[in-house]
């Protein structure tokens, strides 16, 4: 019942208590947003109309749901999902569907992937599972767990992401639960790993190792970690988040892709600003958009890491899109705010002025080297490297996982990295145990190569793994790398991105060489073959451009023969030791064209 005021009240022992309030307020508030968004009255039959403000962990989301809908708004149904049964209150339910071995209902698919649960039919009638892991560094035993994980209830193998994290894939529902417990007993864990969470944070993957980077980003992105994991507020946003931390070390972590980018800079003396070490702030990157992180100017004492990017993330909760998933990205509230605007709203949620410096008042930025992912090199320990692995369209298989791991424990520190470019390291190997190390690895069936096609191969799930993907990549991508590797001696990585749709999961406006997967007509009664759109010229960081489109419908077939020709037509024509990036963006595309076409001949 409701008093003359609106507030609820109990006909017979007199008022609720706060606590009691509280949760009927929410639940019955939950209850009206969804019917308004289903487009339904705000009150049904019998059902009290609720005043009073949202509270508790969900009062921001509920809040941003509720302003959406009185805007005139209709809420999507993901938003509506998660406002009538939030998936962290609804554990029991899917531990029941797995004792039943039962697939879940859409609304459910989506819960689930709070638990980084992803049911992916009509591809594979079954989970994919992915992990969360900060800065992308595990222990040795832990990849023997996950290995042994991979072959008991998984499909025998896993695969590395572009957010240097793994997934588990072909995962019957009877083993979902069992999966992400036995994730947990490793000291690993999956939730939030997918939907509208926050995703896995990155990491300079040489942290702490590497001889030129300006701090180490471990322990930042753990805090962040945990930070995400136990504030139960900055779950259920109004779409992914992806937050990556560059240390100034040596291999890229493209955090210019990500919803907030800090960059280490070295801020020189003269400026007003006490010289040192901080990060430099940006915002809004996400190049399936085809868009990058801009600078906002700001910098950030790494300490503070942590606070600003949660008043980033909470504006972005108040006032993310809830009636537009293609249009629910921090990208999105940029664009209509402007970038002063949505500072200004941090520095309030923050409570104080965020610190700005004149681009003049930092150092340049140590260089990246596009090869360091890959191969041997010095670490900043005297007597000790890395070594950068090769993996065959970024999948491992157990045997290959515990073969790694017993690299790392016996002739490293025990260490295994991985790193946004679909591959791993392994660290702490002495110099007189490097080459017994490199012959492991090989008799593993893998490479160290730098000049291998396979060093600067990335490829998403494609249509074997994911509903949205019109071409199978990760086969692409294999038959591309063992086409090309016999037929083009390279000296150093070409980036080949392949990615499935316009998500753009491999990014593929940022390669050397983009495909982007379509169907390719056949005639005009409408059949069609999988193929994909070539750009060229995509870079990152310094370099930071999207690709050029280059060739509409490519059949897949034709893929492996047309990359051939590209990187054949960059050897024979570069100027000196000219990278495939320069040379692309030195010629306009007929002109590349031209060439590529003449060496196809």
């Amino acid at each position: 019942m409701t008093t003359d005021a609106g507030q609820l009240s109990d006909p017979v022992a007199g008022d609720f208590s706060s606590d009691q309030k509280r949760y009927l307020e929410g639940f019955m508030s939950g209850l009206q947003v969804a019917r308004v968004g289903r487009g339904l009255p705000a009150n049904g039959a019998g059902m009290p109309a609720i005043h009073s403000e949202p509270t508790g962990p969900d009062a921001i989301h509920f809040k941003a749901q509720d302003a959406a809908v009185a805007a005139g708004g209709k809420l999507t149904d993901q938003e509506t999902f998660k406002r009538e049964d939030h998936p962290f209150d609804a554990y029991e339910r899917l531990k029941a569907q797995a004792r039943a071995n039962e697939a879940p209902k859409p609304p459910d698919n989506f819960r689930w992937r709070f638990y980084g649960l992803f049911y992916v039919a009509p591809s594979q009638t079954s989970y994919m599972c992915r992990l969360r892991i900060p800065n992308g560094i595990l222990t040795h035993w832990q990849m023997t767990g996950l290995a042994d994980l991979a072959a008991r209830y998984a499909g025998g193998h896993a695969d590395v992401t572009t957010r240097a994290n793994l997934q588990l894939r072909e995962i019957e529902p009877k083993n979902a639960v069992a999966m992400i417990e036995a994730i947990q007993d490793l000291g690993l864990c999956s939730r939030g790993s997918g939907a509208d969470n926050i995703r896995n944070v990155t990491g300079t993957p040489t942290a702490g190792i590497d001889p030129q980077e300006l701090i180490d980003t471990r322990p930042f992105a753990r805090e962040w970690h945990f930070h995400i994991l136990n504030e139960r507020a900055l779950y259920g946003l109004p779409r992914k988040f992806n937050v990556g931390f560059d240390g100034g070390g040596i291999i890229p972590v493209l955090e210019d892709t990500n919803d907030i980018g800090f960059q280490a800079v070295e801020v020189k003396d003269g400026f007003g600003v006490e010289p040192g070490i901080r990060f430099r702030l940006a915002l809004g990157g996400i190049t399936g958009h085809k868009d990058f992180a801009r600078d906002t100017g700001v910098i950030v004492k790494p300490e503070d890491a942590t606070k600003v990017a949660d008043a980033v993330v909470r504006i972005f909760i108040a006032h993310g899109n809830r009636t537009d998933r293609t249009k629910a990205r921090l990208k999105y509230v940029l664009d209509a705010w402007g970038l002063e605007k949505y500072i200004a709203e941090v520095e309030k949620q923050l409570g104080r002025a965020l610190t700005r410096v004149p681009a003049e008042a930092l150092a340049p930025r140590p260089a990246f080297d596009r090869a360091a992912h890959i191969g041997v090199r010095r670490q900043k320990q005297d007597g000790l490297n890395w070594i950068g692995v090769v993996l065959k369209a970024a999948r491992m298989t157990p045997e290959q996982m515990r073969g790694l791991s017993t690299i790392a424990r016996e002739m490293g520190d025990g260490d295994l990295r991985l790193t946004v470019w679909q591959n791993l390291l392994i660290s702490g190997v002495p110099d007189d145990k490097v080459a017994q190390a490199e012959a492991a690895i090989a008799a593993l069936g893998l490479t160290t190569s730098a000049a291998s096609v396979r060093a600067g191969l990335v490829a998403c799930t494609g249509n074997a793994g994911c509903r949205f993907a019109a071409s199978d990549t990760k086969r692409h991508a294999e038959a591309i790398a063992a086409w090309c590797e016999s037929r083009v001696a390279l000296d150093g990585p070409v980036n080949i991105h392949l990615t499935g749709c316009h998500h753009s999961c491999a990014q593929h406006y940022i390669g050397d060489i983009g495909l982007l997967a379509c169907k390719v007509p056949l005639n005009d009664d409408g059949d069609t073959v999988e193929g994909y759109h070539i750009v060229v010229g995509g870079g990152f960081g310094p370099d930071a451009a999207i690709g050029r489109d280059l060739y509409r419908d490519v059949k897949a077939e034709d893929a492996p023969r047309t990359v051939e020709a590209m990187l054949k037509a960059y050897l024979a024509n570069r100027s000196g030791d000219e990278t495939f990036l320069a040379f692309s963006r030195r010629h306009d595309i007929d002109a590349l064209k031209s060439m590529f076409a003449a060496e196809a001949e």
